[in-house]
């Protein structure tokens, strides 16, 4: 394969077999249709394409995009789209995801999937460490408006942390794979994903909108989803009056 090309400041995993093995640690399976954002070179979604049916590639770089268009020809279940993967249009069919995204935009790229029209299944993403940890509600580590927002619907948790050695160039900071996986039986309807996620980043970023819904002793940071719906609902009702 075509050496990659680093766009964003990516950080691009060291040879296939680390790629497979991490991939293993998925649900993909050789039905499924998966997405692979910001491709690069393809190293990612050559590996996806020998494990399931479709892989959709999203890379915008110009330089990147020919090396991909190259790397990819002999696969035919690859279908590459030249565009910034934020302004794309997603997969009409159920599809997943595994991407080693740009750290810098984790956080839009898994609020466009999550509150998507057509969600993904589950998501795969290498991001840094502490950005992970935010997301996951049942660690001892500070939750982020993100992870409360998500928590109704997608189950999150760490599957394997990375070494800085495992890339090229080597990140200044420590990595994982997170799993991202919609709720087999969704703690909210899944068509107010959209206020639930307006509601809690209102609350992190303005104390007087949470103290209309939560009388206690606790942070936003430190309530627990059950705690979080509850107050989502005194906040509809506070609305209607």
């Amino acid at each position: 394969m075509k050496r990659r090309v680093a766009t964003h400041g990516q950080h691009f995993l060291r040879g296939s077999r680390l790629i497979g093995e991490l991939v293993g640690y998925s649900n993909i399976r050789r039905r499924d249709t998966v997405i692979d954002i910001g491709a690069g070179s393809g190293a990612i979604s050559a590996v996806l394409a020998r494990r399931a049916a479709r892989v959709v590639a999203y890379e915008n770089e110009p330089q990147a995009l020919i090396l991909l268009r190259r790397n990819m020809a002999h696969y035919s279940n690859v279908e590459i789209v030249a565009q910034d993967f934020l302004r794309a249009k997603l997969p009409r069919q159920p599809y997943k995801v595994f991407a080693n995204i740009p750290f810098s935009l984790s956080s839009k790229i898994i609020t466009k999937l999550a509150l998507a029209d057509n969600p993904p299944r589950a998501m795969y993403l290498i991001v840094q460490k502490q950005f992970a940890q935010k997301l996951v509600l049942d660690s001892p580590h500070f939750h982020s408006a993100l992870g409360q927002a998500l928590a109704p619907w997608w189950a999150v948790r760490i599957r394997r942390p990375l070494r800085r050695s495992d890339f090229t160039p080597p990140p200044a900071v420590d990595t994982v794979l997170l799993e991202l996986k919609l709720r087999s039986k969704p703690l909210l309807d899944p068509t107010k994903a959209r206020d639930f996620h307006s509601f809690v980043y209102a609350c992190y970023h303005d104390p007087r909108a949470f103290r209309r819904v939560y009388r206690g002793d606790l942070k936003p940071s430190q309530l627990n989803t059950q705690q979080w719906l509850a107050c989502f609902w005194a906040h509809q009702d506070y609305r209607k009056k």
